[in-house]
């Protein structure tokens, strides 16, 4: 008996709230290595409305403007429109960032570490995710999260080239892949959603999506006439 079930991935555009929180401090980590390769650094950020704060705690010898940091990230994303309301130059910035605790900095510093021999090296409360690699596309990733991927850098890589004036950088993509017996046979469903300037109409965005984006990076040989692309679905 044959195995057939439907898997769906999401990917988010790099102006989603959660991709924007995660640049600032993938940021933040990247300023403080470059100039002390020694950091130790636990930043979370978090982003509402007009509002971005940025905290954890850290332990370096960097000299560093976190405030501008977050700005800087936020101007690369590309929010710098005139109608943005989350804005690079006018968003609220709360600097949350302290030292590391004694606690934490004395179990992962072997010459402070009770106990620890000075070629050992403690560890921290860090956690570490895993994946895997399987053959299903090129670059070894899961089809559907491989193709929502796809969709949204395509979605950037157009936007930032400045071609298409109307895209903003908030943007999710959704993926939904028939299989049988474990092979990807057919891409049933496409959902799109995309920020966008308030002049646009949806009839100019859903063929935009479907013309220039799903239809030029997804396999030809996986879409069909059952193919259902849900673009902006909730408005």
């Amino acid at each position: 008996m044959s195995k057939n079930y439907i898997f769906s991935s999401e990917s988010v555009g790099e102006g989603h709230p959660d991709k924007v929180c995660d640049t600032i401090s993938d940021a933040v980590l990247d300023a403080c290595l470059a100039q002390d390769k020694y950091s130790r650094v636990a930043c979370e950020t978090y982003a509402k409305s007009n509002l971005v704060v940025v905290g954890g705690e850290i332990t370096t010898k960097a000299r560093l403007d976190f405030n501008q940091i977050a700005r800087e990230a936020i101007r690369g994303i590309g929010y710098t429109h005139d109608d943005d309301v989350f804005h690079a130059d006018r968003v609220l910035i709360v600097n949350a960032i302290t030292s590391q605790s004694p606690d934490i900095a004395q179990g992962v510093d072997a010459r402070e570490a009770e106990g620890k021999g000075h070629a050992e090296q403690g560890a921290g409360d860090q956690g570490l995710m895993f994946g895997y690699a399987c053959n299903e596309t090129p670059e070894l990733m899961p089809a559907p999260i491989m193709y929502a991927h796809q969709i949204g850098r395509e979605l950037t890589r157009i936007r930032k080239s400045g071609k298409v004036k109307w895209l903003r950088p908030d943007a999710k993509s959704q993926v939904s892949v028939q299989y049988i017996d474990d092979q990807p046979v057919r891409i049933t469903h496409v959902v799109i959603s995309t920020q966008h300037s308030a002049e646009v109409k949806h009839k100019t965005i859903k063929e935009f999506c479907i013309e220039e984006i799903v239809k030029k990076v997804l396999p030809g040989e996986l879409l069909d006439k059952r193919t259902q692309y849900l673009i902006n679905p909730t408005g």
